[in-house]
């Protein structure tokens, strides 16, 4: 059987399964009978999803499924977060007056979601990166396909590349001060968190301790 949802090990997270069932997966990874597979992409583009989504939701109780649904192009987001930096902010921070308009608790922070986001690709039996899904989506699927031990016919496989964008959140970067200065004042071990899962602050490019 194969399942499909949202968790976390540590924290625990509006929308989220609890760390009390994630170490039930987790168990049953370790003894052999189940696997884990990761699928995730730079920080800062999921930070900048997931504020459009969860604004969304709580304002006009609708969910989306990307960030396009809402503005139709990059400027246009870059508009909206400056409209609304104090809000991302808010997000960002998991302040929890960002969800008054729904109490309960808040999703996570940025530094919580980095930190889980590293706890998952150490635990996962196959982490697979969205970006390398972008440049070679037929390759990343059969990583996937070899897992499940499913036979593929690779003669006419055709796998098409992700509707999200990778490292979307450089433009906004480039045109939003304020993002800008947020991505500065990033702490050193979430900065480090980054890095060592294979995106780096400064580009598109891998970081130099990127998991093989």
């Amino acid at each position: 059987m194969i399942y499909t949802g949202h968790a976390t090990m540590r924290y625990a997270s509006r929308g989220q399964r609890l760390p009390v069932v994630t170490k039930r997966i987790l168990e049953a990874v370790r003894a052999g009978s189940a696997d884990l597979i990761f699928v995730y992409r730079h920080p800062l583009d999921s930070l900048l999803t997931n504020w459009l989504w969860w604004r969304t939701y709580l304002g006009e109780k609708r969910i989306i499924g990307s960030i396009w649904e809402i503005y139709k192009t990059m400027d246009e987001l870059c508009d909206g977060l400056e409209r609304d930096f104090q809000g991302f902010k808010a997000f960002a921070e998991a302040d929890p007056s960002f969800f008054a308009a729904a109490p309960g608790p808040p999703f996570l922070s940025f530094s919580e979601f980095v930190e889980e986001t590293g706890l998952f690709v150490q635990s996962s039996t196959l982490a697979v990166r969205l970006e390398d899904f972008a440049d070679d989506p037929r390759r990343e699927f059969l990583k996937i396909a070899e897992l499940l031990s499913v036979s593929v016919d690779r003669d006419f496989l055709n796998v098409p590349v992700p509707r999200a964008k990778p490292y979307g959140h450089l433009a906004v970067r480039d045109n939003v001060a304020g993002f800008r200065e947020f991505i500065a004042s990033i702490d050193s071990q979430t900065k480090r968190r980054i890095e060592e899962i294979g995106y780096s602050l400064e580009g598109n490019r891998r970081a130099s301790a990127a998991h093989a």
